[in-house]
């Protein structure tokens, strides 16, 4: 990543090319060459606490299976997209996606500190400008306080925790000076691949007077290291809420297990788990994705086995730019006249009748 006034320098030891990977013992020498038509398509970051994380001796090491290429990628199916969630057809100016109709997707930077294998904006970061210019991040802005009926803005991207925190301070305090904004919540991965960048002068760039939220994305325990602790620490004890999103991976945390872990941890950290993604249908992912039916078993699982507060919504993005919708186990099956069976938690079924 190149260093400048809009993104915050990660320094060269970030692995970005094949070869670099090879030296690093993360991929054979002779996988060069078939990663390198991988990186041809998809870019390739892996931040240098990341390297630190990775156990090259387990070829199940679930945080290399989230960053180191495979072969697998160049393998798309059909019903791959390459805009999955459909943010195209709901950006009205560039940096803005306006898909539902009280809040917006703010994008202000086109890179991460890491790139995951598995991300649904995959074909849209990386590979050519960092960040919107000055221009188009003015007009963004603009469209914001031109549309009365935005009340949370979301920054996203890329991940805006990259950006340096004067440019920060710009937007938000912009955001801040909007009256019909009542919330700004910032998506981000920074906390566990780069928790250096949380800093005195980040943590001060997100503060306004105005509600702000972080979402933190983590996939699996082990990226929750003793630094990406007290970073997320510092931005809690800041007072910035923050809560959590997790794709649900093959390979990574598709097991009653790891769930219950990262969730557990998560909350001690006192970041509430928001979001269990299903893997969305971006290009040569697929090896990635579980059946919906896996996920609800799973979140079965966590039912009444672990606390409430550790319990996110298994959600759906619908392809097309539709929006998520919640699609977790149901628990109610309608009878007759208002007549139910409820399931409870261990797989027992009583009768409920609905009396108003």
């Amino acid at each position: 990543m190149k260093t400048n006034d809009e993104t915050t320098d990660l320094k060269s030891a970030t692995l970005r090319t094949p070869a670099q990977l090879a030296a690093a013992g993360l991929i054979g020498a002779d996988d060069i060459k078939k990663i390198a038509d991988v990186a041809s398509t998809f870019d390739i970051a892996i931040s240098p606490h990341m390297q630190t994380l990775i156990d090259a001796d387990d070829p199940a090491d679930p945080i290399a299976a989230q960053f180191v290429p495979r072969d697998a990628e160049l393998s798309c199916s059909p019903e791959e997209l390459e805009d999955p969630i459909g943010d195209h057809a709901h950006t009205p100016t560039p940096g803005i996606v306006h898909r539902y109709p009280d809040r917006v997707l703010l994008k202000p930077v086109h890179a991460c500190a890491v790139y995951c294998r598995f991300c649904f904006r995959r074909e849209m970061l990386g590979s050519g400008a960092e960040a919107l210019d000055e221009d188009s991040l003015e007009r963004a802005l603009d469209y914001i306080d031109s549309q009365a009926g935005i009340w949370e803005v979301i920054l996203t991207g890329g991940d805006p925790l990259i950006m340096s925190p004067r440019r920060i301070v710009r937007i938000m305090r912009r955001l801040e000076s909007i009256g019909h904004v009542g919330v700004v919540r910032f998506h981000t991965r920074v906390p566990v691949v780069a928790p250096d960048l949380i800093d005195d002068s980040l943590i001060g760039a997100l503060r306004i007077k105005k509600a702000t939220f972080g979402v933190l994305h983590t996939n699996h325990v082990h990226e929750l290291s003793n630094d990406a602790r007290q970073a997320c620490a510092k931005l809690v004890d800041a007072g910035i809420p923050m809560l959590s999103q997790t794709v649900l991976l093959n390979g990574v945390n598709a097991d009653a297990q790891s769930l219950q872990a990262l969730f557990r941890a998560l909350v001690e950290m006192r970041i509430k788990p928001y979001y269990l993604h299903h893997g969305d249908l971006a290009r040569g992912t697929r090896h990635f994705r579980t059946s919906i039916a896996a996920g609800q078993e799973l979140m079965r699982s966590l039912r009444g086995h672990v606390s409430g507060l550790c319990q996110p919504q298994y959600v759906l993005d619908i392809p097309g730019g539709h929006g998520k919708v919640p699609i977790g186990p149901q628990y109610l099956t309608e009878l007759h006249d208002a007549n139910y069976a409820v399931c409870d938690f261990r797989g027992n079924s009583h009768h409920y009748r609905d009396s108003i």
